[in-house]
């Protein structure tokens, strides 16, 4: 059962006197208890999705149309307060950078204690035995002495840690990690997506992974979806994605992952299109080996090509 739908987003930015669209019809859903990872490369729209879903956009950014749904409700018809309660409560954010994420002024427990009076309503001692669970579930060792820190006596692994108890404090069921594992070594990257694995089999919680690691990909998701500029272009579970990949810039981006065999790596000629660029067409076409006269042309719609796998590509019409 899909616990989040998003439904033809389509999103745009507003540059003095010219409006351009930066997300076009994106739709995707994720299951409850499953993680959805949305990969791409930087500048594809991961990050826009997910703040559309918090309705954390730039105010110079508008939503065109769309529906985005939580447990059957449409947050896009939410009130300012409304989505407050939401946001933090129900579906909490890991951003990408844990250093920046926590205010240098106060200590980490009296930062987690005010998210857990402001979504759970506890004060006094409740609150207190509820920021040490919440450390304690995250593995921070010493939890009721590293309550009493300041951010900068964290590690950052120990920062994403915190930032993730405060999920957990707040019972969230959705869990959006925008690229949670930046700028950490790769030891402490392996134990943070190992402690969300554990969040989402022994809590139940539902997992929105953007990254663009496939690597992490492959070893902790249960569906992909794959975005190029603005666009879904390539929806799988996890096994059927890596085996039988099927759009040519999902081909080309597994292309380029290091192997074992010593081969060399192949990489993806030019880069993605800024939001000023204007390609007709499928938007992939200026790098696609595979284009096609009919590319340049039209935009390819998203279409199943088998069980619970779709791709938007012509070449699937051939």
């Amino acid at each position: 059962m899909a616990i989040l739908e998003v439904k033809n987003l389509n999103l745009g930015f507003q540059f003095e006197e010219v409006f351009r669209q930066a997300l076009y019809d994106v739709s995707f859903s994720l299951e409850k208890g499953k993680m959805l990872s949305v990969v791409g490369e930087s500048g594809c729209g991961k990050t826009m999705t997910a703040m559309s879903i918090l309705g954390l956009i730039p105010k110079t950014a508008r939503i065109i149309s769309g529906e985005i749904y939580y447990n059957g409700e449409n947050l896009l018809a939410n009130s300012q307060k409304k989505m407050q309660q939401v946001r933090g409560g129900k579906i909490a954010l890991i951003p990408q950078d844990p250093m920046t994420s926590l205010n240098p002024l106060y200590t980490v427990g009296d930062q987690l204690l005010e998210v857990i009076r402001i979504h759970q309503g506890l004060s006094g001692d409740e609150a207190w035995k509820k920021a040490v669970e919440a450390f304690e579930a995250v593995q921070i060792p010493g939890a009721k002495s590293r309550l009493k820190n300041y951010p900068h006596e964290f590690s950052g692994g120990m920062k994403q840690r915190a930032i993730i108890a405060m999920a957990l404090a707040c019972n969230a069921e959705i869990l959006i990690a925008d690229e949670p594992t930046t700028a950490l070594d790769v030891t402490i990257q392996a134990q943070i997506m190992n402690l969300l694995n554990d969040i989402k089999v022994n809590n139940g919680t539902s997992i929105l992974l953007i990254t663009h690691d496939l690597a992490l990909v492959s070893e902790n998701s249960d569906d992909v979806a794959v975005m190029y500029a603005g666009r879904i272009v390539e929806k799988a579970p996890n096994k059927e994605f890596f085996n039988n990949p099927n759009h040519p810039y999902t081909k080309a981006l597994l292309k380029s992952l290091p192997s074992n065999r010593g081969e060399k790596l192949e990489t993806i000629n030019g880069q993605p299109p800024t939001l000023s660029q204007k390609i007709d067409g499928c938007k992939f076409h200026p790098r696609c080996e595979n284009c096609m006269e009919i590319c340049t042309q039209k935009v390819p719609s998203l279409d199943i090509i088998t069980d619970c796998h779709a791709s938007a590509c012509f070449l699937n019409n051939i």
